[in-house]
């Protein structure tokens, strides 16, 4: 449960800041970005695991980069689903997908690291 929260919390931080210095995402407040963390982490949860065994043989086929395309349609659908968020199109939702994965990954391996110890 600490683990789950840490994570929203940086997500929201993540939202935040790529609403303040990406042109292309526009993020009203901290509780639309909030909303935004909550509604792309349950799209991941309950929708993404369907989307990726339905698109099995082209993921296979680009090597795993479909699996990008799949984010990217994850975000286009919360732009489309929470008032005040905005992303400017699909290349704009690949790179805003690509930046929170990459933040993701790190902070896992933090945590990775620090429940290690």
């Amino acid at each position: 449960m600490k683990k789950l929260l840490i994570k929203l919390l940086f997500n929201l931080l993540v939202v935040l800041l790529a609403g303040r210095l990406l042109s292309f995402v526009k993020v009203d407040t901290w509780q639309t970005a909030l909303i935004v963390v909550i509604v792309l982490s349950l799209l991941n949860v309950s929708l993404k695991p369907i989307l990726t065994i339905l698109t099995i043989p082209i993921t296979i086929f680009t090597l795993g980069l479909f699996l990008l395309v799949i984010n990217a349609l994850m975000i286009l659908l919360t732009d489309y689903l929470v008032e005040g968020f905005n992303v400017g199109g699909f290349w704009s939702a690949l790179v805003f997908g690509l930046i929170l994965s990459l933040a993701n990954m790190m902070m896992d391996s933090v945590l990775e690291k620090e429940q290690s110890r």
